[in-house]
């Protein structure tokens, strides 16, 4: 159970409880309970991260009916890679360790999904390559994609996903 008074005193430090407007671009999918966004680091084609709308700091915290609809949006989110993108799996994480960086932590329940390739993709004449396919994703990856590939991916997955609807 939530004690409402020390949320509501996590929410004003938030940073994914007060995100501004120009980091809210990016995204794809709204539903009752989660927002779903092309990742910054594009690092794996289509990398996104789906967050709570509540503030959440663990998992055991998620309601039933939150449970719920984030399995809805993982079916999504998946379908949307491997039909559009062209991703073999997705893989799944919400670790949250970077909260803890901070002398006064405030963590917010997020998911990353990383799309994996067994066969290169072509953005915009460019080709690349998914090198780590079959391993564990790499954490500091190097080689990541332009700003027009980007945009070309947010166009694409956003236009695929307003079909869906």
């Amino acid at each position: 159970m939530k004690i409402q008074p020390i949320y509501d005193k996590a929410k004003e430090k938030c940073s994914w409880c007060n995100l501004p407007g120009e980091d809210k671009r990016y995204l794809l999918l709204e539903s009752e309970h989660w927002y779903t966004f092309l990742a910054d680091e594009q690092d794996y084609i289509g990398r996104c991260i789906l967050v709570s709308k509540s503030h959440c700091e663990s998992l055991s915290e998620l309601s039933e009916d939150e449970w719920k609809d984030l399995h809805e949006q993982i079916k999504i989110v998946e379908n949307c890679m491997k039909s559009l993108l062209g991703a073999d799996l997705c893989n799944w994480s919400c670790l949250m360790n970077s909260f803890f960086k901070e002398e006064q932590p405030c963590p917010h329940v997020h998911f990353h999904v990383r799309p994996r390739y067994s066969r290169p993709v072509e953005i915009n004449g460019r080709s690349y390559s998914d090198e780590e396919f079959g391993h564990h994703y790499e954490r500091k990856k190097k080689k990541k994609i332009c700003e027009e590939d980007r945009e070309t991916i947010y166009q694409k997955m956003k236009a695929w996903l307003e079909e869906q609807q």
